[in-house]
């Protein structure tokens, strides 16, 4: 028995296709490397982190740079998995993380020294909306890290169509760190995938999808996981892989 895509819950599907990869976005390990250098926090710094997946980037700031940490993520999935990852490595008392869709998350104004969303601007309507979020919670002279899609191209009606993205649904590449500008932060650096940061990401899902499918033969949702997986794997390569672009921008706040 096989169950539509449809009927599967979404978290379990994101679980599943990320499940060989700690990050859940088209980064490699050096370049999440190269952005946690680039923090320099200070001493009993404090960072959150929204739609913090299994908590690897947060994890891995906190043990790089000390100081204290808050995940957000409105999976439980990601939140047992990064609670456990905390305990394993003996910063359990220094992060937590909280499962909660990130809009509804309520902090201090102006509480930590660091915010990032890397990947999930969904979650306030759209980049800006996201920068914004992200300032208020932001002390003066903090950072503010925010990873986001961009066009490279004018995306094919054929793209917008099978995916249902809208044209506005992202910027450009300098249109990001306009609009960050423009909401009066100062900008410091973007690190920009590659098409092999892509083609590692999008292929692994199918890769993880196939894995799951074989170790648990009894899930009847299984097929479904598999079959979602490749036909956006198509989509990637169809269209997105010519046509779509990600970086992480960094910005301070003013004092």
């Amino acid at each position: 028995m096989t169950v539509p895509e449809s009927t599967v819950d979404r978290w379990k599907y994101y679980d599943v296709i990320h499940a060989d990869q700690a990050f859940w976005n088209p980064l490699s390990e050096a370049k999440v490397a190269e952005i946690i250098d680039l923090l320099r926090l200070p001493a009993g710094a404090r960072m959150l982190d929204i739609a913090s997946g299994r908590g690897e980037f947060l994890l891995r700031t906190v043990e790089r740079w000390g100081g204290s940490g808050i995940g957000v993520d409105a999976s439980p999935r990601c939140i047992d998995g990064a609670r456990e990852a905390a305990a394993r490595r003996g910063i359990a008392d220094t992060v937590e993380f909280v499962q909660s869709d990130g809009a509804a998350f309520e902090a201090r104004a102006e509480s930590f020294d660091a915010v990032s969303c890397i990947g999930a601007s969904w979650i306030w309507g759209g980049y800006r909306g996201t920068l914004e979020a992200l300032t208020r919670w932001t002390k003066p002279g903090g950072l503010i890290l925010s990873g986001e899609p961009f066009w490279k191209r004018e995306p094919s009606p054929e793209h917008l169509e099978a995916t249902g993205y809208g044209h506005d649904l992202f910027g450009t590449h300098h249109g990001n760190v306009l609009a960050g500008e423009e909401a009066g932060l100062r900008f410091l650096h973007t690190i920009v995938s590659n098409e092999d940061d892509w083609d590692h990401y999008e292929g692994l899902h199918c890769y993880s999808a196939d894995r799951y499918a074989r170790e648990h033969p009894e899930d009847p949702e299984a097929t479904a996981i598999v079959e979602r997986s490749r036909r956006e794997f198509d989509h990637y390569l169809r269209w997105g892989r010519e046509e779509l672009g990600w970086a992480v921008y960094m910005f301070r706040k003013p004092l």
